[in-house]
């Protein structure tokens, strides 16, 4: 009988790309993973990896066995699952991935929640930008993510994870100083200021570049900072100007001056997990905690 343990292994391979890669993730040693993937090789007797310059890639007898693997592993992860709803108490372990604002603003009073209603369930938080988050659960690092979504800005979907949208924020320009002027003078004003934006390659400054471009002008960044907390501090001392959603403000109110954006834009927040985990009693407990804390502070 094939070893679970090393169906894993391949299926993290085919998903990671390097043997170590796949060591990080499951905390192995690199050697180990390559010493159970040359053992899941004879239990199979055939070549499931071959060598290309210093890495591997999988034989065509690999992927097939991929595509098994992942149908072993969502039956045993359904298995689970249906323990799980056999209890009358909601219990284990449910691991989320964040991204700063909620875990800022949202994820304090949906604990607190779950910590009230479910004593028995832990909850494992670790910060990490949606296109890691997404990949983290589709290779079971983690169960559930929150990720955000910008107007016009699609992230990849997959198919094998669902995707509840949670509610919706709106984006503001913020600034020390405040005045009367509409979004599209507000925007256009604020083209000669320096800017403070979070990294390039981010969804978030994709959508910010383009915004200021439509309205006729590139932004002059001074600051990239992924820390929003650092962007309204850099915004409320007058050495920059940023775009700034509702929730970094969790409730409390804004500290800098806020004017609207042309078109009023609304950013999405939504989160997702495994379709195949996603009906487990922890899960569910999780997503209404948050639904709950997110109505709280942003409702429709």
């Amino acid at each position: 009988m094939l070893d679970v343990n090393r169906l894993r292994m391949l299926v993290e391979l085919s998903h990671r790309g390097t043997l170590s890669a796949v060591a990080d993730a499951l905390s192995y040693s690199k050697a180990t993973v390559s010493q159970q993937l040359a053992a899941l090789e004879r239990e199979v007797g055939v070549a499931l990896l071959r060598r290309v310059g210093r890495g591997v890639q999988l034989t065509p007898q690999g992927n097939v066995l991929v595509a098994e693997a992942i149908g072993i592993l969502d039956r045993l992860e359904h298995a689970e699952v249906a323990v799980a709803e056999s209890l009358t108490e909601v219990t284990g372990t449910v691991r989320i991935a964040v991204f700063q604002t909620a875990a800022h603003a949202l994820l304090p009073p949906a604990l607190l929640s779950l910590g009230e209603r479910h004593p028995a369930l832990r909850v494992d938080v670790t910060e990490s930008d949606p296109e890691t988050s997404l990949e983290g659960v589709a290779s079971r690092d983690f169960d559930l993510m929150l990720a955000e979504q910008y107007p016009d800005h699609q992230r990849p979907l997959k198919p094998e994870l669902d995707r509840v949208v949670l509610t919706h924020d709106a984006i503001m320009l913020g600034r020390r100083a405040h005045d009367e002027t509409d979004a599209g003078t507000a925007l256009r004003a604020a083209a000669d200021e320096p800017w403070v934006l979070e990294p390039a390659g981010t969804a978030s400054r994709a959508w910010a570049e383009q915004l200021c471009r439509r309205a006729g002008f590139e932004p002059d960044v001074h600051f990239e900072v992924a820390d929003l907390t650092t962007h309204v501090r850099l915004i409320r001392a007058g050495l920059a100007v940023g775009l700034l959603p509702d929730l970094v403000w969790a409730g409390d109110a804004p500290t800098v001056a806020l004017a609207p954006l042309p078109g009023s834009p609304r950013r999405e927040i939504f989160s997702s997990a495994r379709r195949v985990s996603a009906e487990a009693p922890s899960i569910k407990a999780v997503r209404a905690a948050l639904a709950e804390a997110a109505g709280a502070l942003l409702p429709e």
